[in-house]
């Protein structure tokens, strides 16, 4: 007969909790059971009981950051034993490929180099599995591995790097959990219930889960995967990888994802931020800081849609409260949807975690964000927040890729010119110029930054719809 005491995902041996705070800790005994758990950070035991399913749950005060620490949970004549864990700060590390892109075989810049390197005892990893779930669960396969040159080579080349920086700087033990799945799409990390209310196109598919769970089964693997059924339904991945984390105690979340969702920028206005607000629902903890990646240049030739509408879906998400942006207009590969530069990517994540939740608010942690303009006969100025240190050209040239147009709306390529903290736009033949597009086109790498080397996003002055 098999243990009925079960701790949830992802409690284990090797783990960081997140540091001085209330951590809830759950899991399975036998019906009406109590359990005890005992920690070596304190006197204090912490006792529950489990309900009439054997599920169990409380909460247990954790330290400053240090360790080793251990746990003991004990019900009945059964005991789990948690050995070697940390208390620091810990960070989902969540989105599709570019996030999943590990540091060994993928091409990753200097991923040899850095992995070798890479003894970092109090950097721990959590790779949770992937799976695709038509119904909620409360578990998943999660395992926590110590960050050494061994284990470093299967891990998120964006979540070491960011754990990397953020542990030099802060120097307290970081926790870095990988939930990730290449080509997946926002809807599949958001819940039924905020799909269902919020986004009635995705409730046809959602309607046909049940019927799907009767012929091959709830989850995926083990059981057969539907016909159809993939990465990008609504909600699959939410209930298999998110669902079994939620309450772990996290500081917060970077998310690289967008790619999948380049056909319906319109719609990921919403859902993205949605998906955010739903996340932080669920975790109760508050508005946790959520950093995420705006997606790299690339060809893209087959979409119908220009890609800089997501780009900008993206920048619209600013709005959420405690969010952060990444841009990567200068480290993208117009031949390569997942870019070997993931070490700018993760450096500027770990800016905005640094600056605006560890203290350190002299960072500058944006690039020059667009915010009116000003047409001033036949040219238009521009005028940007975040400019840090002064705008300029990222290589020193002219500044590229800005466009401008008359009330015809036919965009042709403009002259650019720095004007203190403005930008000044012009092109000949455009004598009453109405808009101003910057970094439109798919694959565009322009180079208008501040001096701290962070890039400005793509962006518009006129809110034209959409043109297929």
């Amino acid at each position: 007969m098999g243990q009925s005491l079960k701790l949830g995902s992802p409690f284990g041996s090797n783990m960081v909790l997140q540091r001085e705070t209330d951590a809830a800790i759950w899991g399975k005994a036998k019906p009406g059971e109590k359990v005890t758990i005992s920690v070596s950070w304190s006197k204090k035991g912490y006792e529950t009981k489990a309900d009439a399913d054997g599920a169990w749950k409380t909460k247990v005060k954790t330290p400053k950051a240090g360790g080793p620490l251990s746990l003991s949970i004990q019900s009945g004549d059964e005991t789990i034993e948690l050995s070697n864990v940390l208390a620091g700060e810990v960070w989902l590390c969540t989105g599709q490929s570019n996030m999943q892109w590990k540091m060994r075989g993928f091409g990753v810049d200097h991923w040899k180099e850095d992995a070798e390197t890479a003894n970092y005892p109090n950097i721990r990893f959590c790779q949770v599995a992937q799976v695709i779930a038509l119904e909620p669960q409360d578990s998943v396969k999660a395992s926590w591995s110590v960050c050494n040159p061994a284990s470093v080579y299967g891990f998120s080349a964006v979540g070491f790097f960011f754990g990397r920086e953020l542990f030099e700087a802060l120097n307290v033990p970081i926790g870095l959990i990988s939930v990730n799945w290449g080509g997946s799409s926002a809807e599949a990390w958001t819940s039924r219930e905020v799909l269902g209310k919020a986004f009635p196109e995705f409730n046809e598919r959602m309607a046909e889960y049940p019927e799907m769970i009767d012929q091959t089964g709830l989850l995926y693997p083990p059981a057969q995967k539907p016909k159809g059924m993939n990465q990008r339904n609504p909600a699959v991945l939410f209930n298999g990888m998110i669902e079994p984390l939620v309450s772990f105690a996290i500081r917060g979340a970077i998310w690289y994802q967008g790619e999948s969702n380049v056909k319906e920028p319109v719609q990921y206005r919403t859902l993205f931020p949605a998906m955010i607000k739903d996340w932080r629902n669920r975790w109760g903890i508050g508005d946790f800081p959520f950093y995420y990646v705006q997606i790299a240049p690339w060809a893209y030739k087959n979409e119908p849609i220009g890609v800089a509408f997501l780009r900008e879906a993206q920048t619209l998400a600013l709005a959420v409260p405690n969010t952060g942006m990444a841009v990567t207009m200068d480290v993208g590969d117009a031949g390569n949807i997942h870019p070997k530069k993931k070490k700018p990517v993760a450096h500027r994540l770990a800016l905005l975690a640094l600056a605006k939740d560890y203290g350190q608010s002299n960072l500058v942690c944006s690039g020059p964000l667009f915010k009116g303009c000003r047409i001033e006969g036949g040219q238009v100025r521009l005028a940007f927040d975040h400019v840090g240190g002064g705008l300029v050209s990222r290589d020193g040239e002219a500044l590229t890729h800005f466009t401008i147009a008359g009330k015809d709306k036919r965009f042709v390529d403009a002259e650019a010119v720095i004007d203190g903290d403005t930008v000044v736009v012009r092109a000949e033949g455009v004598s009453k110029p109405v808009a101003v597009r910057y970094g439109w086109g798919n694959a565009d790498m322009p180079n208008l930054s501040n001096q701290e080397g962070l890039p400005a996003p793509s962006f518009r002055t006129d809110d034209w719809p959409i043109e297929n």
